[in-house]
């Protein structure tokens, strides 16, 4: 794929999708697999079938959507449940993602994608690695706000999580995601620039091939 794309991760709570909404403001293209993942697993979303038969009605709520805290609580305590998940909604995320960064047409395009690292899949399409960061307390305290999440759940998720370490490893670009929104703004503008930048030169050596 000729395009320049950035995968972007971190860990629960780092601030991702703030970041890459301010991307976006500067007129970045967004693939999100979390968001393609929640269109899948709404009322009448292109998993639900499947998910319905291997995991039975006890994790499709009333209006036919997935029961995301059932369905977490269980994967969470029985791992083979964890891999019958990821074998429904993994290959149908990809199509997904393929087709919308096919149709992308901005200047570079960012890839959401919080897990990865643990996939690992998605890192030949990439041209660089952004590692959304913070502190493991800041990270509990700002996920412990969404709604049903307990800091022992954020701490369990964090735990299934890569370490934050091997993230900072393997990251090209990393934004520290301590401060305040302010700051953030100053840091993706800059890499905003970055990332034009490459993304062009990306362009003009492909032309002269």
């Amino acid at each position: 794929m000729s395009k320049f794309i950035v995968g972007v991760t971190g860990g629960i709570g780092a601030g991702k999708s703030t970041v890459a909404s301010l991307f976006a403001r500067y007129g970045a293209g967004l693939v999100d697999t979390d968001a393609i993942s929640r269109q899948m697993t709404a009322p009448g979303g292109a998993a639900i079938q499947a998910i319905r038969e291997k995991f039975g009605e006890a994790f499709i709520s009333e209006d036919g959507s997935l029961d995301r805290t059932a369905m977490r609580n269980h994967v969470f305590n029985h791992p083979p449940a964890r891999k019958q998940l990821e074998t429904i909604m993994h290959g149908r995320i990809r199509e997904a993602v393929h087709a919308a960064l096919d149709a992308a047409t901005q200047p570079y395009v960012l890839l959401v994608v919080p897990l990865l690292i643990e996939v690992g899949s998605y890192r030949p399409l990439l041209s660089r690695v952004l590692v959304v960061d913070c502190e493991e307390d800041l990270q509990v305290r700002r996920a412990s706000q969404r709604p049903e999440m307990t800091p022992e759940t954020v701490r369990a998720i964090m735990a299934a999580q890569t370490d934050r370490k091997t993230r900072l490893r393997v990251a090209d670009d990393v934004i520290d995601n301590n401060g305040d929104l302010q700051s953030l703004e100053t840091v993706v503008k800059k890499l905003d620039h970055q990332y034009r930048f490459m993304a062009g030169e990306q362009l003009r050596s492909l032309n002269v091939s």
